[in-house]
């Protein structure tokens, strides 16, 4: 499908679709070995690019449910000597928003490059009015080198199928291993989900996994990100983490909620994994908080109870579990890193990655031995 001259992409053919390719290619799911899915804690026992299980014996509430469908901080990692790479993709259904791009809630982006070292290469082009796409991603000119692919996963959207396609006859092998086996489990709010990056890569999660070698499941739900104790239950069952990350303060949107649920929350973790450490953020101000002084007051009661609850575990002896204010996250000009004054652009996702890097990072430090 192209556009006709009365549009933009009319005009300049680089606002257009990505076209599906001639060429033959081969075709292989990243279901079979050597490819590996990351992200998706899950995944080993059900085969779903779903990041909560199916049937859990917790039951969820139903937008948890159906928000566990989309297949945020999702990785599909491989090594290959193809200098030609296409993907087919069937979702779950063609998805719009109001403030966030197709490529970003519905697109995959694709990075080449070694452990750490990860450069960004193309992102899926394609018509948000559709359910599925076929579109190349890269045709690298010069001789056949093996090179580590990452792709990521669409934020706001579930995936049914995906396929890549490969030069004929170009070998496939396993990637290399993540710097530690034990994944770096996130829970949050539509923030934590990527709303509202450009394309997956950009979520401040997927950078922070490509920064530190590290598997990242995303447990962001949009909107939903409300404490549940079933969340924290399903997140105890997770096999060996690194760490847990809290930051859900934000869709605590009813009186009390915070109060209620964030130190049950630590317990349930805690009393399942006494050693792993626990990083609670609190959330980054808004712009609302420059006319309407309550709105700031809130986030300030807020921060100072996640602040004390986390003080008196500590000193009660949990000197694993730890807290940082979000209040610094985004600059002081945090006005300029929104698409609607509250969900993070690609600027505002960069700078939160960058603050939450250095404490995650120290965080690891008091990781359980393997």
């Amino acid at each position: 499908m192209t556009q006709g001259p009365a549009t933009v992409g009319g005009y300049d053919p680089a606002m257009q679709a990505n076209a599906a390719g001639a060429e033959p290619l081969a075709w292989h799911s990243p279901l079979e070995a050597p490819f590996q899915i990351a992200g998706f804690a899950w995944f080993h026992e059900e085969k779903l690019y779903r990041s909560l299980p199916r049937a859990p014996r917790h039951a969820l509430r139903e937008a948890v449910d159906h928000l566990a469908d989309h297949t945020a901080g999702g990785q599909i990692r491989f090594r290959t000597d193809s200098n030609k790479l296409s993907i087919k993709v069937e979702l779950k259904a063609p998805e719009h928003m109001a403030h966030m791009p197709s490529t970003g809630h519905s697109g995959f982006d694709v990075y080449l490059g070694p452990p750490g070292a990860l450069v960004y290469c193309n992102t899926t082009k394609f018509w948000s009015t559709t359910g599925s796409y076929e579109v190349p991603l890269f045709d690298l000119p010069g001789a056949s080198v093996e090179r580590d692919v990452t792709l990521f996963f669409p934020l706001y959207n579930g995936v049914r199928s995906v396929f890549l396609g490969l030069a004929p006859g170009a070998k496939v092998r396993a990637p290399a291993p993540f710097a530690s086996a034990k994944p770096v489990v996130i829970y949050g709010t539509s923030i934590t989900q990527g709303g509202c990056a450009s394309r997956p890569g950009m979520a401040w999660t997927n950078i922070l996994s490509r920064r530190l070698h590290r598997e990242i499941v995303n447990l962001g739900f949009s909107g939903n990100g409300k404490g549940d104790p079933e969340l924290a239950r399903l997140m105890a069952e997770i096999r060996a983490p690194a760490c847990y990350v809290l930051d859900y303060e934000s869709n605590c949107t009813e009186p009390g909620r915070l109060e209620e649920t964030f130190p049950a929350f630590i317990r349930i973790l805690r009393k399942a994994h006494p050693d792993v450490p626990i990083l609670a953020l609190s959330r980054a101000p808004t712009i609302a908080e420059r006319f309407d002084p309550a709105v700031r007051e809130t986030r300030l009661r807020r921060l100072a109870f996640q602040r004390e609850t986390v003080e008196s575990l500590r000193a009660d002896g949990d000197e694993k579990i730890f807290f940082e204010p979000g209040s610094g996250f985004l600059g002081e000009d945090f006005h300029e890193t929104t698409v609607d004054a509250v969900h993070p652009n690609d600027l505002g996702f960069l700078r939160m990655a960058d603050a939450i890097e250095p404490l995650l990072r120290g965080v690891l430090a008091h990781e359980p031995p393997a």
